[in-house]
């Protein structure tokens, strides 16, 4: 298997991962299990991985596929989704933590105009929107790359 076909396979699982996660886990915790803060505490713990295979994943695929180094779309999608990736994880997240540590009860039995949850929703549209930069940016990076590598493929009458 080529770079560039492993670097498009290592993207698609990223997202295919990040996919489940912000389609059935996230809400899949939220309706079964009993609390709120329980919900929150266990998606809490699964967005650090995502975040954190997202960066990793990024940067293996800008180190190890020529192609996406010599395609500036492609190097742009792959820096865009480690870097909005980088900054939920060591921007949002610490600051998700210490405020959810600060505050004695669940986030949920704030008032809702208590400035502490309200914090917390920015924070966590801030979280999700990054992670949503960061799907689509490797969305743009799989498009790109499966253009170029079928590209390069030889046409159907011609030998492998």
């Amino acid at each position: 298997m080529s770079r560039s076909l492993a670097a498009l396979v290592l993207a698609a699982l990223w997202l295919g991962a990040s996919l489940i996660t912000i389609t059935v886990v996230a809400p899949g915790a939220f309706a079964v299990l009993p609390t709120r803060a329980m919900a929150g505490d266990m998606v809490g713990r699964v967005l650090p991985v995502v975040f954190g295979s997202a960066i990793a994943v990024h940067l293996v695929v800008l180190l190890v596929a020529p192609l996406v180094r010599r395609h500036p779309l492609a190097a742009a999608a792959a820096v865009i989704a480690a870097l909005a990736a980088a900054g939920a994880l060591f921007g949002v997240d610490p600051r998700i933590a210490a405020l959810r540590a600060a505050i004695v009860v669940p986030i949920d039995q704030l008032p809702p105009g208590d400035p502490r949850r309200a914090m917390f929703g920015l924070l966590h549209a801030i979280s999700v929107g990054l992670l949503g930069v960061a799907m689509l940016a490797n969305a743009g990076l799989l498009v790109v790359l499966s253009r170029a590598i079928v590209g390069r493929a030889p046409s159907s009458g011609e030998p492998r």
